[in-house]
């Protein structure tokens, strides 16, 4: 018979190895990801459809091996809580950049990204949305940290 300790132990160890398995199935992906559900942000008069990456597995695969993506296209990565987030850029194709964005819809910081690379490209505080464009697209804007996105999930302040 199996003590509880040893028990513990073996579905623990379980629990670790499909986690790996889930990793490297992920990081071994040779295609993009079929397109995911979409949702519209407005930057000013600017209207931006994207994706929305929600899992851990959306979320790893994320823009890898796009080749193409439109002018106001975008991928929203959403988190349930509120972190220091950072992306890289492996096996992803397009220069792209990142907006961190607080929970009102503000832009944190901003990040060009070079394709293929493994630079962390970190948030300058704690977020729970990411914002992925093609790169250049805040700046050709005039979008800056401070400037606030519109969209159904940011939660309004007082200002607003």
């Amino acid at each position: 018979m199996i003590d509880n300790t040893t028990k513990t132990l073996l579905q623990r160890g379980m629990i670790a190895f499909l986690g790996f398995l889930v990793a490297t199935s992920v990081l071994a992906q040779d295609g993009p990801q079929p397109r995911l559900p979409t949702i519209q942000l407005t930057a000013g008069m600017y209207v931006i459809q994207a994706e929305v990456a929600q899992t851990p597995r959306e979320q790893t695969i994320g823009m890898m091996h796009r080749q193409t993506m439109g002018i106001n296209e975008g991928m929203l990565f959403i988190y349930d809580s509120l972190q220091v987030r950072c992306f890289w850029m492996r096996n992803t194709l397009l220069p792209l950049t990142i907006a961190f964005i607080a929970d009102d819809g503000s832009i944190v910081n901003l990040k060009d990204m070079a394709p293929k690379t493994e630079i962390s490209h970190c948030s300058a505080g704690p977020v729970r949305y990411a914002l992925e464009m093609n790169q250049g697209w805040f700046d050709k804007r005039g979008l800056k940290p401070g400037f606030k996105l519109r969209g159904k999930l940011f939660k309004p302040t007082d200002a607003q």
